[in-house]
């Protein structure tokens, strides 16, 4: 269907532009077609396939205080569409960093997600900026209050337990500790 749209498009647009129909090769009719694709959302968007299961990452260890985290790291793209997607438990000092290239305002959501999550947006620093309670499958946008290049997802109240909050600080490799 997508195809087919896409080629009344071309047909529209070359007959508007007045080049002739026949000048459209295979390999253009192609290219719109995935274009079409790529535009819809259909392809190379790996939360709209996301997988059925869990994604295991390479963990590295970070401090909160005298707790220690055992932490898969989000870095790619993909990586970081798929996050906790999909995984019914995580240990109680578990959790996911995600990594960004550079500090943006970052906003998170739950699609797909199955475990009640608290987010902590972390400064380059490893200070923590702010702090969201993420409810499981959820599409509400959860976000940082200023540009941040990492967020820590744990088991919903994580923090809050352990006295964590706007302005501690996390160590670790991400922040040369």
């Amino acid at each position: 269907m997508i195809y087919i749209k896409t080629t009344s498009f071309l047909k529209r647009f070359h007959h508007a532009g007045g080049a002739p129909r026949t000048s459209l090769s295979p390999r253009i009719h192609k290219s719109a077609a995935l274009l079409a694709l790529l535009c819809a959302g259909l392809l190379g968007n790996p939360s709209a396939m996301a997988q059925d299961r869990p994604q295991s990452l390479p963990a590295i260890k970070l401090g909160a205080g005298m707790h220690v985290i055992s932490a898969e790291v989000a870095q790619s793209p993909e990586q970081r569409a798929i996050g906790l997607m999909n995984r019914p438990s995580m240990g109680a000092n578990e959790g996911m960093l995600f990594v960004f290239e550079e500090a943006n305002p970052q906003c998170f959501w739950m699609k797909n997600t199955l475990l009640p999550l608290s987010i902590a947006f972390i400064a380059d620093d490893g200070s923590v900026v702010n702090i969201a309670e993420m409810k499981p499958q959820s599409l509400d946008s959860h976000c940082s209050t200023k540009p941040v290049r990492y967020a820590l997802e744990m088991n919903q109240g994580w923090f809050a337990k352990r006295g964590i909050k706007a302005g501690s600080k996390l160590t670790g490799r991400p922040w040369g500790q």
